[in-house]
């Protein structure tokens, strides 16, 4: 499988068979090694502040955590069962209404048992965060056993 087939899968995949990706309406803008990046539409139910209009950052978390994961499987280049082990939410300023939420994230190191992300979240301006992340996945204990014995 080539690499760009290997992203079209992932982002069929990702999309399609993903349940709360699917629900939610989540639609990937971009998908390499180096980086994930996907977007949520507004829904009136992502409010979580309904005087204030402000959304829910359950929500954002949800985004974060999801999107983190999409980049360590294009980081891996391969199907994998992966969990997110730790993630650190540092809510930077509110959300806003009637716009998408924007994330981006990127695996910036993996090594044979745990792989390292950081995530970005925004609506207009990605230099003007709404949040941000970093997190630690799990590989898989197969993948892992894979692993030993090609090394």
């Amino acid at each position: 499988m080539t690499h760009a087939s290997f992203y079209d899968a992932v982002r069929t995949r990702f999309t399609e068979v993903v349940p709360h990706v699917r629900e939610c309406g989540m639609i990937v803008d971009h998908l390499s090694a180096e980086y994930a990046q996907a977007r949520l539409p507004y829904r009136p139910e992502w409010l979580g502040d309904s005087e204030r209009r402000l959304i829910h950052t359950g929500i954002i978390t949800t985004v974060i955590d999801t999107v983190s994961g999409l980049a360590v499987l294009a980081a891996l280049g391969q199907f994998e069962p992966i969990a997110t082990l730790d993630l650190r939410m540092d809510y930077l300023r509110p959300t806003l209404p009637d716009k998408p939420l924007h994330c981006r994230a990127e695996c910036y190191r993996v090594t044979r048992h745990i792989c390292f992300v950081r995530a970005c979240a925004w609506q207009d301006d990605e230099k003007e965060p709404v949040a941000v992340s970093q997190s630690t996945f799990m590989r898989s204990s197969h993948s892992r056993q894979r692993s030993a014995r090609t090394i």
